[in-house]
């Protein structure tokens, strides 16, 4: 009986030895092995296995992780002060390096990413930081990329979501941009003004070599006021010519009145 017991003992142990010793890493994990503290290697994915007591395994991720950048207080080149947020993309590219060259490269990533943000903003003008966004994403991200590299991290994508401004900036920047609105909006009216005055002087040219051309704008004005049903107005054409005429026969009959109105003086003959 007493083997008996020693083999399930010896049976229980060996079970307990083998489950600790196999591992298994999935296909987007890699596990770093060290053998007495001593980096062996890196295992996977797929099963491996260690030495009980002697091996440990890390297991480490290779998918693209998602970093949240909490806001940051920056200030501005231009002496501004703004709350800005990002994001960045980043992954291991090598899982020995990510256990071994830093303590936790998840910490680290977001610290650096903090650093830099605040660093790169606080080198820009306020316009710049809201029309030049791609330039800065693309800044952001070579300079995290350059000192996370010795982790064996991958910084892909860094990405400046929100720009919050104060209040009074935002008011300012509303006025700026209402005024610059009125005037273009002053730059069109004139550009339409001189225009149509341009249209108006050719008009006036034509018009002047055929007389006939104003009567007919005359008549084609009347019609298109009395077309409207609801005008009241009636107008009766007055020609242009009889005034004409009529300032004519004013001007023969002056000489043959006298000075006085009376009828003209007879010529004393010789």
């Amino acid at each position: 009986m007493a083997a008996a017991y020693v083999v399930i003992v010896l049976l229980i142990i060996g079970l307990i030895f083998l489950f600790s010793s196999v591992k298994v890493a999935r296909e987007y994990e890699r596990g770093v092995v060290f053998r007495l503290g001593r980096l062996l290697g890196i295992k996977g994915p797929g099963l491996f296995i260690l030495i009980p007591f002697i091996d440990k395994a890390v297991k480490v991720d290779l998918r693209t992780i998602t970093l949240n950048v909490p806001p940051q207080e920056v200030i501005t080149r231009d002496n501004v002060t703004v709350k800005v947020n990002a994001v960045a993309y980043f992954r291991v590219i090598d899982a020995s390096k990510a256990i071994v060259q830093v303590e936790n490269y998840l910490v680290a990533t977001s610290q650096i990413s903090q650093t830099t943000l605040r660093s790169v903003l606080g080198q820009v003008d306020l316009d710049q930081l809201l029309s030049e966004r791609d330039q800065i994403n693309e800044r952001l991200q070579v300079i995290i990329d350059e000192q996370t590299h010795p982790w064996g991290v991958k910084v892909s994508v860094v990405e400046v979501k929100d720009v919050e401004l104060p209040t009074t900036m935002q008011r300012a920047i509303a006025r700026q941009a209402e005024a610059e609105r009125e005037r273009r909006a002053k730059i069109i009216a004139a550009d339409g003004e001189y225009q149509a005055s341009e249209k108006l002087s050719q008009a006036a040219a034509v018009i002047s070599t055929q007389p006939a051309a104003l009567q007919l704008r005359y008549l084609q004005t009347m019609n298109e006021i009395g077309s409207s049903e609801r005008t009241t107005t009636l107008i009766l054409p007055f020609p242009v010519e009889l005034l004409d005429m009529m300032a004519g026969v004013g001007n023969l009959r002056a000489p043959a009145t006298g000075g006085n109105g009376g009828p003209p003086a007879a010529s004393a003959g010789g």
